[in-house]
């Protein structure tokens, strides 16, 4: 009895074992975090004035501030949209948002008494509400500096990690200074003297010395040796690559729809005098309406550039819009 009640033990040990071991098989196995084409800080200007700087990496994203020409930037990271949408740029730039930009919070997350972040993260936001995009994140207990409460939101100094994103054509990327290094001078031995002569006592042996006794060995400790300094060369880095400057015109003319429907866009600027159409217009702003311009004389600043469909009529690309009375 005590046999088949041992073996009935060890059956259901294995069994066990061996469910353990399957159930670590099913479990899923945690995500491998995301990783993408992260830059070391670069540095750029702008090349042009009236530079978007959006919330996220496509013309349908919400303008949070503008740049002017030469405007420096730190750029963080270099971004290609697989798909990009017709008339948008293909490739961006996510920079660290400049100084003079405020961000949003939402004000129930920040302490009332010392302005401390409360929850373990909290979203910077380009906007007074969730429909904008996220621009960055703070820890808990970080202290922001309070500009202005509209509501549920409050307005405060821009962070050091927030970030904005900008069309790449528009920035010119510069190189970083040489960094030079200056050896460090070579140590200077001390003169070397004849040192005064060391007394040594010997204590009174309390017995009698024996023939065989042999007194130890003086270690003499060795001379040190001084280290041989060669300076290292200075490191220069090379120059970054300066991309093409892109064309901006101004042109004048009167705003009508796209008579065809395979046109790259929905508007086209005709001339005052033929009637001809002089470029198809597109607006990367949302927040600029061209309908409400349509049959209007208008003057379109901005970048001109050739679809690879109509290579007869350029695309602008609007970056100010003026209406002439």
């Amino acid at each position: 009895m005590r046999i088949l009640f041992r073996a009935f033990i060890a059956a259901a040990v294995v069994t066990g074992v061996f469910a353990l071991h399957a159930i670590a098989q099913d479990a899923p196995a945690s995500p491998a975090p995301p990783s993408g084409p992260v830059l070391q800080p670069e540095h750029g200007v702008t090349r042009q004035n009236n530079v978007n700087v959006r919330g996220q990496a496509t013309i349908n994203s919400e303008v949070i501030a503008r740049l002017q020409k030469n405007d420096p930037i730190t750029i963080l990271e270099a971004i290609t949209l697989k798909r990009p949408r017709q008339d948008e740029p293909a490739r961006w730039y996510r920079i660290v948002m400049p100084t003079n930009v405020a961000v949003w919070v939402n004000t129930a997350f920040i302490d009332a008494g010392t302005k401390a972040v409360k929850p373990r993260r909290l979203n910077l936001r380009g906007g007074p509400g969730e429909n904008y995009s996220i621009v960055g994140r703070l820890e808990r207990g970080a202290v922001v500096n309070v500009i202005d409460i509209k509501g549920d939101w409050t307005k405060i100094e821009t962070p050091t990690n927030a970030f904005g994103f900008v069309a790449a054509h528009l920035v010119e990327r510069t190189p970083a200074p040489a960094i030079v290094t200056t050896p460090a001078p070579e140590p200077v031995a001390p003169a070397v003297t004849n040192p005064p002569p060391v007394i040594t006592e010997v204590a009174a042996a309390t017995t009698p010395a024996t023939p065989d006794a042999v007194a130890p060995p003086v270690a003499v400790p060795p001379e040190p040796t001084l280290p041989v300094v060669v300076p290292a060369p200075a490191e220069v880095l090379p120059d970054a690559p300066i991309e093409k400057v892109k064309k901006v015109v101004s042109r004048e003319g009167v705003l009508k729809g796209s008579v065809s429907i395979q046109a790259p866009t929905y508007f086209a600027l005709h001339s005052l005098d033929t009637g001809k159409t002089i470029n198809y217009v597109f607006s990367p702003s949302t927040n600029l309406m061209l309908r409400q311009f349509k049959g209007k004389r208008i003057v379109v600043t901005g970048e001109e550039l050739l679809d690879e469909r109509w290579q007869n009529t350029p695309v602008l690309i609007i970056d100010a819009l003026e209406l002439v009375p």
